[in-house]
């Protein structure tokens, strides 16, 4: 087997060394790993290097025009640079990554160092690089349940997007919050988009099947929403039409000086107004500016009719007033016939006197509606005292309770002869009763005479 021989390069004094790991974690010391390497191999004086294994001597390369040590020097950096590999390879499994790759390139190094033209403990970085390969591939089992562990949650998260999707276009469209439920389906939909970017690749099946749900529920939320606003611009047009209508007719009738048949005929359109569809809230606000701007027209020249009517019945209050004092100097009435004449008069003087101001209409009527009142009820009284048939009725009972009161006297007297003590408290008790009903009954008689 022929020796390799490498090609001219800078001697070893001048050659860069190579830096060490750059990650936190796993580090070589460069110098030392050097001096370490160089006591695996030997160097004979025409440059020729071998590398010392448990197999025996292996021949690396010559460095010509070189000392021993230098060139030995040379192929031990060489091995230190694959030492370095191997560090980088571990660092970056501590960092995080795939498993898989560094095992693959842990691997893939390993297999190099057998011919490896390099000075150093080639065993050793292959047993450093299989502890390497083993801890890969724990790490890649590990990432692999936790790969599938985020699968299923990310399966979870879209699957509570895709029913929340779902519930927002299943709502009644009557009862649907349209722009809060608009832009909670846009917020859905921007997660969904950031789930997809950022989060784990779902099995194809079953991501589409979740995106098939989802993209359904999008397409049927808006179609309802359009039939809806469809549907409100249909509703929102027959309600600007109503109430122009409406408007117009108000407008129409603001001039008017028939003021009591005008003012039930704005309550009409009041009441129509409010049975009307709504119309745009643009359309909806102008045309009633313009409906109170008609009432206000109507209503002001109303209440300025009735604030003159005021002033002139204010002369009419004080005679009212004092007929008011007149007609209550009557009660209470204990002379129905007399109270009679003398409200009669108050009441034509009354009707002569003419209207009040308007606050004033019930507080008036009221105060001789008391009078009168107490008049009717003091007339149905004296009837009543007076009436024949509650006489005789009344003399009647009286008769037929002092015959009663007589046979109780005779039965009380036998029940005491027999020494009957049950039959006398009973005897007694039945005619206090009946005396007492007769004293009550020959008050009201006495009443009535």
């Amino acid at each position: 087997m022929s020796t390799p021989t490498p090609k001219p390069v800078p001697r070893p004094s001048s050659l860069p060394r190579p830096k060490a790991a750059a990650v936190t974690g796993t580090t070589v010391d460069h110098d030392a790993e050097v001096h370490r390497a160089m006591a695996h191999g030997r160097a004979d004086d025409e440059g020729n290097v071998f590398v010392i294994t448990a197999e025996g001597e292996r021949s690396v390369g010559q460095y010509p025009d070189a000392g021993a040590e230098a060139a030995l020097e040379y192929f031990a950096k060489k091995y230190v640079e694959l030492v370095e590999n191997a560090a980088h390879l571990r660092n970056r499994l501590s960092a995080g990554a795939p498993g898989r790759d560094v095992a693959a390139a842990a691997k893939a190094l390993q297999e190099t160092l057998p011919e490896a033209n390099a000075v150093g403990d080639l065993k050793g970085l292959s047993a450093t690089l299989d502890t390497l390969i083993s801890d890969a591939k724990s790490r890649e089992a590990q990432q692999s349940a936790q790969a599938e562990a985020a699968k299923l949650a990310a399966v979870e998260e879209r699957e509570e997007l895709v029913t929340e999707a779902e519930a927002l276009a299943g709502r009644d469209p009557e009862k649907i919050q349209w722009k809060q439920s608009g832009a909670r389906m846009r917020e859905l939909f921007d997660l969904w988009k950031e789930k997809q970017r950022t989060g784990p690749r779902l099995p194809r099946a079953l991501d589409q099947e979740l995106w098939g749900r989802f993209s359904q529920a999008r397409t049927t939320f808006e179609h309802k929403r359009k039939e809806h606003f469809a549907e409100l611009d249909k509703l929102n047009s027959e309600g600007k039409r109503i109430k122009e209508k409406i408007v117009a007719e108000a407008e129409g009738l603001s001039g008017s000086t028939d003021f009591r048949h005008v003012s039930s005929q704005f309550k009409e359109l009041m009441n129509q107004w409010k049975r009307a569809p709504r119309a745009s809230r643009k359309d909806d606000d102008a045309l009633w500016a313009r409906f109170r701007a008609a009432q206000d027209v109507f209503f002001a020249a109303r209440d300025a009719e009735n604030a003159a009517l005021d002033e002139e019945y204010k002369g009419n209050l004080e005679v009212k007033e004092a007929l008011l004092g007149r007609a209550q100097a009557l009660l209470p009435i204990t002379d129905p016939a007399a109270a009679k004449k003398e409200l009669r008069a108050i009441q034509d003087e009354w009707e002569e006197a003419g209207k009040v101001p308007r606050a004033d209409v019930s507080r008036m009527e009221n105060g001789l509606r008391e009078v009168e009142r107490a008049l009717t009820e003091a007339e149905e009284e004296a009837w009543k005292r007076s009436n024949p048939e509650t006489k005789a009725r009344t003399s009647g009972a009286l008769s037929q309770l002092d015959d009663s009161i007589t046979e109780l006297e005779l039965k009380l007297e036998k029940a005491r002869e027999s020494g009957n003590e049950k039959a006398v408290a009973d005897a007694q008790a039945a005619l206090d009763a009946r005396r007492a009903w007769r004293d009550q009954l020959a008050r009201t008689a006495a009443e009535l005479n």
